[in-house]
């Protein structure tokens, strides 16, 4: 791959930053500006560039797209869920991209309500997206939210369900999601802060009234939290959250009276979090209360809902993180997290049952699905693993068998199970931390020793990565690749501990776990330095920003998708969607402590003249998580210093936000550019 035009050199405009007595010069500041001309067109001769350089891969990357696209079904459907007397499915047709919504009254052979069709909706619009859809009690009315940016501002709007009218009320820049009090005529919705997107208010908007007349029921004025609304399942009460990273807070209000306030629930506390579900007469939370670090299961009557009533149900464990539950009429089930792996306990109110439901493989998901009723005679749950399709399973709990739904459809005629295999192996890391990694290969395809390996990793915000299959990463694996999930510290993966030391002062851990990773997969012959790739998205765009600072003779090329990568300069800037509600994971620059460790860091600020892996950057300009200025500072920046000819791409959509492309196969282009790109440069080009 010859280099037959220069790479776009961005301007430097030298900005003094300061704080705490030090001194950052930014030459890239500028690009901090969506609206000039120059940022544009700056964005377009990156954008030119990528596609120059990586034209002869053009033909390899619509083979690839159309290779991950047959593999799906179009014409396909979800398993049919009931609730309130109706049968709900989301379903797909041929050649269109996009969900069509329907539900059928009692029975699922009654004459079918066709709710919302979104290839139709998405028309005239680059990009779309159906935020939610919310019925009505007495179903005759669905509000429903719309993205047409990619900004996550959504637009509430109503339809009558009955007469198909879309009522003329438009409500503006909200996180999407709606609830009905029981009278069918109030709403409630949780409105964002225009400049810093952060959702702080809840409203109360009455249907045929104008919008400006909404009444503001919630102001969350904590600027490091976020606020919500939603119904309990039982349907009796309407719920106001208000969450941080360490501390949460409920408000409730019987869904019958709208017109009365909310009540706090239990004051917020920090440190505490807690949720809650109501049934019958009491309230169930899931707290950490009393130091309980992988949380515990407490109830308290609905008349006495403060935290110093709360009784203990299910104790704290050590060594099990307790993750959700799920209330049925004659059953508790529970989902926990042990040793990394999921768990679904069963658990009857007489207390005559209590066991877990049998999963045989050694690395897996399983997980809760969509159980509406209360009166259910079966839980609907979901399992995968890196080898096996997803299925949507129903376990019966009076016959203990278990009724499957749907298993998800490959459709690929070269495509059996038994030809993967998946692992799970435990590294030592350098401060004996053994961390586990997924692993899964075509078994015909793996070598002793030096295979193309493609190594991902997110490690923030507690956020657990499980080992699930995929379609698309079929490409890779029948191409020869070994894909591997690092389950790093930063994540929940082996309990709330294992978030704990890899956040705030103990962030490096997160990043040293990879990297340790890394090398033992190297050193057990798993794959080789001119033959393991990296990849990361968002905050697991930061590890691949500080992993090739660090180690960059250790991966042949990077991924690094939307990446968080100028961790200093967004989180000193209070005006940036985020960044205070961000100040527990990473920690507040304001403080010196903070600022320095941050400093240390921070891929953007550490950049040095070194020689870099080949990478393609990845962003969007309507990114509302990560702004984009921050890799196309980032890539800018490295254009100057690194010391190599290796390739350095940024792709740049011009349409889209955080989450990539709308429709259901666009965003197989983005991941077809993507592969093309590595696959290309380990020699593999069919």
């Amino acid at each position: 791959m010859k280099n037959t035009i220069f790479p776009p050199k961005a301007n430097k405009v030298p900005k003094k930053l300061v704080a705490h007595k030090d001194v950052r010069i930014d030459d890239y500041y500028w690009l901090n500006d969506r609206e000039d001309l120059e940022v544009l067109n700056y964005l377009q001769a990156e954008n030119n560039y990528t596609k120059h350089m990586l034209k002869h891969t053009e033909e390899f990357q619509e083979k690839l797209f159309e290779e991950m696209k047959a593999r799906i079904k179009e014409d396909d459907q979800s398993v049919p869920y009931k609730l309130n007397g109706y049968w709900y499915v989301t379903r797909f047709e041929k050649g269109k991209d996009y969900p069509i919504y329907a539900r059928n009254k009692e029975t699922l052979e009654a004459p079918e309500e066709l709710l919302f069709d979104c290839n139709v909706m998405a028309k005239e619009h680059t990009y779309f997206n159906l935020g939610s859809i919310s019925i009505s009690p007495d179903n005759k009315l669905a509000a429903f939210s719309t993205d047409t940016v990619s900004r996550r501002q959504y637009i509430i709007q109503i339809k009558n369900l009955v007469t198909g009218e879309i009522y003329p009320e438009k409500i503006l820049n909200t996180t999407g999601s709606v609830t009905w009090a029981n009278d069918n005529e109030t709403i409630y919705y949780s409105r964002k802060d225009e400049l810093t997107l952060r959702s702080h208010k809840i409203f109360k908007h009455k249907l045929h009234t104008k919008v400006k007349e909404d009444k503001e029921v919630f102001h969350e004025t904590d600027e490091t939290f976020n606020t919500f609304v939603y119904k309990t399942k039982s349907r009796k009460y309407i719920v106001i959250g208000s969450s941080s990273t360490l501390t949460s807070e409920y408000r409730i209000l019987n869904a019958d009276t709208p017109n009365e306030d909310f009540k706090i629930f239990s004051k917020r506390e920090r440190g505490l979090e807690y949720s809650i579900a109501h049934y019958q007469d009491h309230f169930y939370v899931l707290n950490n209360k009393d130091e309980a670090v992988n949380f515990k299961l407490q109830k308290t009557l609905e008349t006495q809902t403060d935290s110093s009533f709360w009784e203990d149900l299910l104790p704290h464990r050590k060594d099990v993180l307790l993750e959700d539950i799920e209330i049925f009429n004659d059953y508790l089930v529970v989902t926990e997290r042990k040793q990394g792996l999921n768990k679904l306990r069963i658990m009857s109110w007489n207390g005559n049952e209590d066991y877990y439901l049998p999963f045989d493989s050694e690395t897996y998901t399983a997980y809760s699905g969509n159980n509406p009723d209360f009166n259910s005679d079966f839980l609907r749950y979901t399992f995968n693993s890196l080898t096996t399709p997803s299925s949507v399973i129903d376990y019966h709990f009076k016959t203990k068998t278990h009724e499957l739904k749907k298993e998800q459809e490959v459709l690929d005629k070269n495509f059996k199970k038994e030809n993967y295999t998946s692992e799970r192996i435990w590294v030592t890391a350098r401060d004996g931390e053994r961390v586990p990694v997924s692993i899964v290969y075509r078994k015909d395809k793996k070598k002793e020793s030096g295979n193309p390996l493609m190594l991902y990793a997110y490690g923030s915000y507690g956020s657990t990565i499980d080992p699930y299959f995929s379609t698309v990463r079929l490409s890779l694996l029948d191409r020869g690749f070994i894909y591997a999930i690092a389950h790093i510290r930063g994540g929940e993966y082996l309990g709330r501990d294992w978030y704990e030391n890899g956040k705030l002062l103990s962030k490096m851990n997160t990043f040293y776990d990879y990297i340790d990773c890394s090398k033992h997969l190297i050193s057990e012959k798993y794959t080789s330095e001119k033959q393991l790739y990296a990849y990361g998205g968002s905050a697991g765009g930061l590890l691949m920003g500080v992993v090739m600072n660090l180690n960059p003779e250790l991966y042949h090329g990077v991924l690094a998708v939307v990446p968080f990568v100028d961790v200093i300069t967004t989180m000193l800037d209070d005006t940036i969607p985020l960044t205070t509600g961000e100040y527990d994971e990473w920690g507040n620059p304001n403080d010196e402590t903070y600022y320095k460790y941050m400093k240390a860091y921070s891929p953007y600020d550490n950049i040095k003249k070194q020689e870099y892996p080949n990478t393609l950057v990845t962003t969007g300009l309507h990114d509302s998580q990560v702004q984009y200025w921050e890799p196309a500072k980032w890539v800018a920046k490295l254009r100057d210093y690194k010391t190599d000819n290796n390739l350095l791409l940024l792709h740049v959509d011009m349409d889209s936000g955080h989450g990539g492309a709308s429709g259901r196969f666009e965003s197989l282009k983005e991941v077809a550019l993507e592969y093309a790109f590595i696959l290309d440069l380990e020699g593999i080009t069919c």
